[in-house]
């Protein structure tokens, strides 16, 4: 059944093989081959862009001791557009057919978009952007912005840039706030994740303004 469909990613490490078919322009219908066993995700969507392949990280994020597989997809890019999504799989042991066998199975990670609205306040003025997370509160003078646009946004938008990250065994989503259609990004909303309540939830939100 795999023989119809492209490999497009691969892990000796976790000993894991993504494959998917390409329609239209992108791929989807992905099948991924853990040690063996197949798991199906009809609905994942990738770039065909051999720059944004699939990364497959096999880390223990949870502190459990165990490894979780990690896999990250870039579903869009473009100018002032990267959209990143992150699937989470822990790797737990099951009985089939009188046999145990190691099956990954998905965690829910909260969407970070999600976060940063119910977490973060903005206000974007003519000349600054301001934001504010809990008792923090950051002033970005806009002036000196490269090329900057004549249309801004009505307030700051986060949702073009998404982008995940391992870091010191952490999963860390960074969303770019922008002022302007054409880009105009001011620096991230940085949202460090942790395990709790059998799920990845925000640990930490920090803002994280360009240099």
């Amino acid at each position: 059944m795999i023989n119809e469909y492209d490999e497009i990613a691969k892990s000796d490490n976790a000993d894991v093989t993504l494959y998917a078919k390409k329609i239209n322009g992108v791929y989807i219908d992905f099948k991924i081959d853990f040690q063996g066993g197949v798991l199906t995700r009809p609905y994942w969507i990738n770039t065909t862009s051999p720059t944004w392949s699939p990364q497959i990280i096999y880390e223990d994020i949870n502190k459990d001791g165990k490894n979780e597989l990690i896999i990250i997809l870039t579903k869009g890019t473009g100018t002032g557009i990267l959209e990143q999504e992150v699937h989470v799989f822990q790797i737990q042991n099951q009985r089939i057919n009188n046999e145990l066998v190691e099956v990954p199975v998905e965690v829910i990670v909260d969407d970070p978009i999600a976060i940063v609205l119910k977490n973060v306040k903005t206000e974007l003025l003519p000349n600054e952007a301001n934001i504010s997370i809990g008792e923090k509160k950051y002033a970005i003078d806009t002036n000196p912005l490269k090329n900057k646009p004549e249309h801004l946004f009505p307030d700051i938008y986060f949702g073009n840039l998404i982008n995940f990250e391992i870091n010191d065994n952490q999963l860390i989503a960074k969303i770019g706030g922008q002022i302007s259609p054409a880009g105009g990004s001011i620096g991230d909303i940085q949202i460090t994740y942790m395990f709790k309540d059998k799920m990845y939830q925000a640990k930490s939100i920090e803002f994280k303004p360009n240099e």
